[in-house]
């Protein structure tokens, strides 16, 4: 199983990527021009059904990008389908209890960390992996399909450390515009109390030896928080660049 993100990690270098929102393959194989190193396609704030989103993960393999997935609730059906279709791992948002998180660890990981239920499906090649018995493709899914809850509620906050040792996880994703929102401080993301915050969330992962992501709106914020300690970055989305592109683009037309 290839996960680009999970290698960069292991290899101590700092890993980039974008959000996807267009619902299309051709965004994805475009963001892997750059060449990013994961992508997340976003189902947190749109339905996307199973076919688009196995399409959109087939397209970030062939691609040479881990495709990650955003999912909307947590439940078993939300976990199982993406990552029977391949994904390289799964982010969850507004997490608040570590009990969350336990149910999450146990629709996400096989035996004996979880309880996920085992089909051939596209993640292992429908079971035709020559020389690759059902029980090892489950041990390596456990090991190379990553767990993310996301870390942008109050209650989460203060139970990162539990949170961050649960086994199973591999890692937290702070939302840091959301999270200064239940702080109380919407959307001020240089203020202290929101960096003390971002601090106990690294600190709570490294303690417990998990990566770390966060979301950036530019490539200078993105380098901001790779100083604070973050092992990967989530630098805007195709929808907001391609506003953006076209905007530059007509105001040259208009000079």
């Amino acid at each position: 199983m290839e996960n680009k993100l999970l290698d960069r990690w292991n290899d101590k270098q700092t890993a980039y990527g974008t959000f996807t929102q267009l619902k299309s393959t051709v965004a994805v194989e475009n963001i892997a021009c750059a060449p990013f190193d994961f992508v997340i396609i976003d189902g947190e704030h749109q339905e996307i059904g199973t076919d688009t989103m196995t399409a959109a993960i087939a397209a970030a393999e062939a691609a040479g990008m881990a495709p990650m997935v955003r999912i909307g609730e947590i439940s078993r059906r939300s976990v199982l389908h993406p990552l029977d279709a391949g994904a390289a791992g799964l982010i969850i948002p507004a997490v608040k209890t570590a009990e969350e998180v336990r149910t999450l660890v146990a629709y996400a990981k096989f035996a004996p960390l979880g309880d996920r239920g085992y089909l051939p499906t596209r993640d292992c090649r429908w079971g035709t992996r020559p020389g690759f018995a059902p029980t090892a493709y489950m041990e390596e899914a456990n090991r190379r399909t990553i767990l993310m809850p996301q870390c942008e509620t109050r209650e989460c906050l203060e139970h990162i450390e539990e949170i961050a040792a649960i086994d199973g996880v591999d890692g937290i994703f702070v939302g840091p515009m959301d999270l200064s929102i239940a702080l109380g401080i919407p959307l001020q993301l240089d203020a202290p109390e929101l960096r003390r915050a971002i601090d106990r969330i690294v600190a709570a992962c490294r303690a417990s030896g998990k990566m770390t992501m966060t979301f950036a709106g530019d490539a200078e914020t993105a380098h901001r928080y790779v100083e604070q300690g973050f092992d990967s970055v989530a630098v805007g989305a195709d929808t907001f660049l391609l506003i953006h592109a076209y905007q530059a683009l007509y105001d040259q037309l208009k000079r």
